[in-house]
């Protein structure tokens, strides 16, 4: 049996400062979540604090068991969680 993934989305225009938050990570009982800088430049630290410099990624969507605990604690509203047809 295949098991068809969720597909997960995040407004990055409402999800600006993911670094600072982490309410996603936090919450997911299956760590779907990670957070990365955007740009990377040598010998220059990435600022957690300033807009637009972070990113959640859902790095291990097939973990999703879609508890939508993630869409709830969002604070901005930014994360879509949708099953494939056929799910």
């Amino acid at each position: 049996m295949i098991r068809l993934l969720p597909k997960i989305e995040i407004d990055e225009s409402k999800c600006l400062i993911p670094f600072a938050c982490k309410k996603c990570l936090q919450i997911c009982p299956h760590a779907v979540f990670v957070v990365a800088p955007k740009i990377v430049s040598r010998f220059k630290e990435t600022d957690p604090q300033e807009s637009g410099s972070y990113r959640v990624f859902p790095v291990y969507r097939d973990k999703c068991v879609v508890c939508n605990d993630c869409v709830e604690v969002c604070p901005v509203g930014a994360i879509k969680i949708t099953l494939p047809e056929g799910a």
